[in-house]
């Protein structure tokens, strides 16, 4: 039985999503140089300390989605069956997430993601992050027994695949072929998994 949040748990993830709404919005309406913090704590009805309470930086509410990205990656590692292979539960969990960011409706952000500097940079940074959150979760699982540097390897190509096909003309069919690239990565470092 899952617990449901409490009345202030569920008042803050609203305002958390009030506040990165209203961002997206003000961004993508005025441009994401000429709109301050200031200016998304006013639309927002919030005080700027509240915004910063909620996103470490104007980068941050662009991306707000960042830390479940790394949780949805870490649980399909986490999460797999006992038996069920590390590979195709990675390239399922990356065919959902580059399905959801080349909706017909993403596209302006990432129009306006890839005219920034600012939120290129702050992408290239998260990319990082998760490759070391996804790489930690391989380390960790006793029934892969494969090395630290493998497992850092082969989280980075996982990441990469994501923004690799999220460019591609058919991102699925990118999906695809990056992973059969990666099951062979994978297979070549060390024994079979879960044997």
């Amino acid at each position: 039985m899952t617990v449901q949040p409490g009345r202030r748990e569920r008042k803050k993830t609203a305002t958390r999503q009030k506040i990165a709404d209203t961002a997206l919005r003000l961004f993508l309406e005025r441009g994401y140089d000429a709109v301050g913090i200031r200016d998304v704590a006013a639309e927002a009805d919030v005080a700027v300390t509240t915004v910063f309470s909620h996103f470490t930086s104007k980068e941050a509410l662009v991306f707000e989605q960042d830390a479940d990205f790394a949780q949805r990656l870490a649980q399909a590692v986490t999460g797999r069956a006992p038996h069920e292979p590390l590979i195709p539960a990675l390239r399922h969990e990356i065919h959902a997430l580059v399905l959801h960011c080349t909706a017909d409706s993403a596209a302006p952000i990432w129009r306006m993601i890839d005219a920034s500097p600012a939120l290129r940079e702050y992408e290239e940074s998260m990319r990082l992050r998760h490759a070391e959150s996804l790489a930690t979760a391989l380390a960790a699982d006793p029934g892969l027994s494969r090395t630290t540097t493998a497992c850092r390897t082969i989280a980075r190509f996982v990441i990469d695949a994501y923004s690799l096909a999220r460019e591609a003309a058919d991102p699925e069919a990118a999906v695809d072929e990056i992973f059969q690239m990666i099951e062979a990565a994978w297979q070549a470092t060390g024994p079979s998994e879960r044997a």
